[in-house]
């Protein structure tokens, strides 16, 4: 288990807190090319993120709250695992209602490919960081991921993540990640950078 010191204004999210991780987030991510391209509705993009927060990542993963303003999902490759069936249902379920079917088959699609493209290596692995619009140029981003990044250098423990947005590549690249490669979620869709950290 990582060692991870927290600044006072950032709180370890409970499995509770799966809610304002997942809308804080999803808000962050409502005009990211390749989420627009999978869900096109930002309330499938919020209903995605709901579920995956709820059942996975607050559960199993590491998340980290700015209340009301920042949060970030993350989880040790070893805890990663398929979808289970109540996972899979809810999560259809939801994106269906606001984007369609479409939505579901693409969303689908695109784990399918990020999970090909996954590394390895034993790794830590940033889902989703972001804050919200009111809270952007403070830098929140850079206080939610700093801690993080310390831990797993003091733990040894590299960092993968894939950039959905190359307006944040700035970002990433001053904090330590390098790109690996590019690849597409599916036909017809954006980019996803695959970027990795090592431990420093």
């Amino acid at each position: 288990m990582l060692e991870i010191d927290l600044p006072t204004h950032m709180t370890r999210a409970a499995p509770s807190a799966w809610k304002e991780v997942a809308d804080i987030t999803a808000e962050a991510f409502s005009e990211d090319p390749v989420n627009r391209w999978i869900f096109g509705e930002f309330k499938a993009i919020r209903a995605c993120f709901r579920v995956l927060a709820r059942d996975i990542y607050t559960r199993r993963g590491i998340c980290h709250l700015i209340p009301g303003k920042g949060a970030a999902m993350w989880i040790d490759a070893s805890e990663m695992a398929a979808l289970g069936t109540a996972t899979q249902i809810a999560l259809a379920g939801g994106v269906i209602r606001h984007a369609g079917f479409a939505a579901i088959k693409r969303a689908l699609t695109a784990g399918e490919i990020m999970g090909r493209h996954h590394p390895e290596a034993p790794h830590l692995y940033l889902f989703t960081i972001g804050v919200t619009k009111a809270a952007r140029g403070q830098g929140l981003g850079h206080g939610l991921i700093q801690p993080v990044l310390e831990a797993c250098d003091l733990d040894g423990k590299a960092i993968y993540l894939e950039n959905s947005n190359p307006d944040n590549f700035g970002f990433y690249s001053a904090h330590g990640f390098e790109h690996v490669e590019h690849f597409k979620a599916g036909e017809g869709g954006p980019p996803l950078q695959a970027m990795w950290r090592d431990p420093r």
